[in-house]
């Protein structure tokens, strides 16, 4: 059976590009011989490379889908285009060696991501819960995994590293927590304070954070979503409570109930100029939306832009077409 998805609107292909990390779309009309002609290869590429929701191979319809063929100008036909993490980063025309040879190595990379630690399930290697900004990319895998810490958080929950996961949590999916399934989200221990420090691989420009917090209102006393955070960069270490209460932070964000969208995440964004050259964060959870002792994070996603690497010098980016 095939595993190409044929798009039938706008709103399918935007679900699409949501829920895989890399989407290869094969635009095409039913009158175009050359169309007809790679059809097979892209198939086999397709049956041999498809991952659910980690490569996705799609077909658009050109007559069908004209919204989708204006909004990614496509002028011929077959055209190929290539997307990560939602956003477009190489066409090609009707060159099978060519489109071979990108998908390929396109596949290997995300492969490579898979195993860095924040791969979760497979079947939902890229789930975010807001689209990313114009311009800018999901940087959360520059992330230095050894280098991660959490001060106060609840050891019945999972660990630092689940907070980066880059699987759907649990709290969003209709079977939300299977007897025996580990517990995917984070949640204060004594308090509703959380200490958390993130050590970067590169320099990053941090544009804004997508926080997830996924507490259920039918529970007694349950965990409250985070209200106050405070944000204080390129810190060579956590820093302890106290501490931080006597630094003043490089920024101070409330997040109101109306910022919290459908799956519970609340995009923050910074104030830009002062995150231009990040190489580690500390973020510090300082109360949160209610009354209960605790706090609960489900998700933290990082967005913005990778530079220099610390170690090994620049960081070779696909397609990136923006610009300062």
């Amino acid at each position: 059976m095939s595993k190409t998805v044929k798009i039938n609107s706008p709103s399918h292909f935007n679900d699409v590009l949501k829920s895989s990390r890399i989407v290869v779309t094969d635009f095409y009309a039913d009158w175009c011989e050359p169309c007809k002609a790679i059809a097979p290869v892209y198939e086999k590429l397709s049956m041999s490379l498809s991952r659910a929701n980690h490569i996705t191979f799609t077909k658009v319809d050109t007559d069908a889908q004209g919204e989708i063929a204006s909004k990614y100008q496509i002028t011929t036909l077959p055209t190929f285009v290539i997307f990560k993490q939602g956003k477009p980063i190489e066409k090609v025309g009707p060159d099978p060696r060519k489109l071979q040879e990108i998908v390929k190595k396109l596949s290997a990379e995300a492969d490579g991501a898979s195993g860095s630690g924040f791969g979760g399930s497979s079947s939902d290697s890229s789930w975010r819960g807001a689209e990313l900004p114009k311009g800018y990319d999901d940087v959360t895998d520059q992330l230095e995994v050894k280098g991660l810490d959490l001060l106060n958080a609840d050891s019945d929950f999972g660990g630092v590293r689940v907070l980066f996961d880059s699987s759907k949590p649990s709290g969003l999916q209709k079977d939300k927590s299977p007897e025996g399934q580990a517990k995917d989200w984070v949640e204060s221990d004594t308090d509703e304070q959380l200490m958390l420090f993130l050590p970067f691989q590169s320099m990053l420009k941090v544009f804004s954070f997508q926080i997830t917090s996924l507490p259920s209102a039918s529970e007694n006393d349950a965990p409250m979503r985070p209200k106050t955070i405070r944000l204080y960069s390129n810190r060579p270490h956590i820093l302890g409570f106290e501490e931080a209460d006597d630094i003043e932070p490089t920024q101070s964000i409330t997040i109101s109930a109306k910022d919290w969208d459908s799956t519970g995440t609340a995009t923050i964004n910074t104030r830009f100029v002062k995150f231009q050259s990040v190489s580690t964060l500390v973020m510090y959870f300082v109360e949160g939306d209610g009354e209960e002792d605790k706090v609960r994070v489900d998700r933290i996603r990082i967005i913005g832009e990778a530079g220099a690497k610390r170690e090994v010098g620049k960081l070779e980016k696909i397609g990136d077409e923006h610009g300062e």
